[in-house]
């Protein structure tokens, strides 16, 4: 199995800034230089900041695996649910 090279700062940015837009997110509607009055992150803080995130987190969370006796169990285990009560309401196990 080969194995796939980290993505480059600019394809991150690519990501971020699609991901930005797509939620409605107009980046270019925060300033280019810091304003010590209002605290606003710059574009350049965000875009690092999100990036760094991009490239750290998502990884860590796909790689999460449930404790268990063995992987043949491990295999059985549910990840956390976002929503367990739509989930229990959609397998009719509400208050059990």
């Amino acid at each position: 199995m080969t194995e796939v090279p980290p993505p480059t700062q600019e394809e991150l940015d690519a990501f971020v800034r699609t991901r930005l837009a797509l939620a409605g997110f107009d980046l270019t509607l925060l300033p280019e230089q810091g304003d010590a009055e209002t605290g606003v992150p710059t574009r350049a803080q965000v875009l690092e900041n999100l990036r760094s995130f991009v490239a750290s987190v998502p990884g860590a969370i796909s790689a999460w695996t449930p404790s268990a006796e063995s992987p043949a169990y491990a295999q059985q285990e549910a990840p956390p649910l976002l929503y367990p009560s739509i989930a229990e309401a959609w397998t009719g196990k509400v208050g059990e």
